[in-house]
């Protein structure tokens, strides 16, 4: 398999956060309508997908423009105190840990090589002119007041019934309710990296799905106009060197393999899945919940041989009463690195 970065540019609200196991999903509905995608088709692939994923899709990642190029990741869910050195004084301590878990982001450079030693780990407000340094005028105030300093900026939005015959409420119909949707940075471009298996598809034809999926909308609500963005190209990318690692980081949601790490630091991520497409209106449209360690994992597997392989993870099937063929993104990408426990 082959590593390809797709970058995109978000143009809408969205309601559903572009999360690895979800953008495979929507890629399979796109490979069900067309299945020259796939060389075979869909289901020749979910067959072997046990053992052959296809394609392994990371989450999406925000992209750095400054002079030092790179990406914003997740700061790997570790102890803080692995990641920051100590203050000697106590209250100096306690008002060093405040500031250091505003810093959720750790900057990564283009090569994709992970060094906690020396990594650089930003809050929010600090990423925001990393990001888009030179668009914060005129495409900021596209997005109106909503629209703060940090680069996902989440809202509610307000709806109400609307009978489509009188474009009314109707009489004693009056019921608004909310939904928490979130913007982008204006500008922001987003990094989606994606494992290839070549004897199944290949880079173009992914592109070519991943600009239907923004044409039409990705996630909820996307009838709606939401989930919409363009995609600008994409390109192979190295792999960073795995000889001295010995833990991977996670770019998306992964369900860990059994009985193959020593240790696993994570967040814990509930998928309550609903199907997509047709069977969003059927007479069962949701799945079973998933238990997922999300993205920014670390997991130090116990035999160093399975850096040789570009993914971790594992398929997660009999998640629907009403598609016998559901199957669930348990894999991810990862990154390699050497990890350094700090007293």
């Amino acid at each position: 398999m082959k590593l390809y970065e797709f970058s995109i540019i978000p143009r809408a609200f969205f309601g559903t956060h572009m999360k690895g196991d979800t953008l495979f999903g929507q890629f399979c509905w796109q490979v069900k309508y067309d299945e020259s995608i796939l060389n075979g088709g869909l289901n020749h692939w979910l067959n072997q997908y046990d053992t052959r994923p296809f394609a392994v899709f990371s989450s999406a990642w925000p992209k750095i423009e400054a002079a030092e190029k790179g990406y914003a990741l997740k700061r790997p869910d570790l102890p803080l105190s692995w990641l920051f050195p100590r203050e000697e004084d106590e209250a100096q301590f306690h008002d060093k840990r405040k500031e250091n878990e505003e810093k959720r982001w750790m900057i990564v450079r283009e090569d994709l090589v992970i060094n906690l030693s020396e990594g650089k780990f930003l809050s929010e407000k600090d990423l925001g002119p990393m990001i888009t340094p030179s668009q914060k005028g005129i495409e900021k105030r596209r997005l109106n007041h909503r629209m703060t300093e940090k680069i996902v900026s989440e809202f509610l939005q307000l709806h109400n019934t609307i009978n489509r015959e009188t474009m009314t409420t109707g009489e004693g119909s009056f019921a608004p309710y909310t939904k928490h949707n979130f913007a982008y940075f204006p500008g922001l471009r987003l990094a989606i990296f994606v494992l290839i298996d070549e004897e199944a598809t290949d880079p173009e034809r992914v592109l070519k799905a991943l600009k239907r999926i923004g044409t039409f909308g990705f996630g909820r609500d996307a009838s709606t106009g939401l989930g919409r963005f363009d995609v600008e190209g994409w390109k192979e990318i190295k792999r960073p060197d795995h000889s001295e690692a010995n833990a991977c980081y996670a770019l998306g949601p992964v369900v860990p393999e059994k009985h193959m790490y020593d240790e696993v630091y994570f967040s814990p991520f509930v998928r309550f899945g609903r199907h997509g497409d047709v069977l969003a209106v059927s007479s069962n449209p949701f799945k079973a919940p998933v238990v997922m360690a999300d993205e920014g994992a670390v997991l130090m597997p116990k035999d160093k041989n399975m850096f040789d392989k570009p993914y971790i993870g594992r398929v997660i099937r009999n998640i629907s009463k009403i598609e016998s063929n559901a199957v669930s993104q348990g894999y991810t990408v990862y990154l390699p690195f050497l990890m350094e426990r700090k007293p």
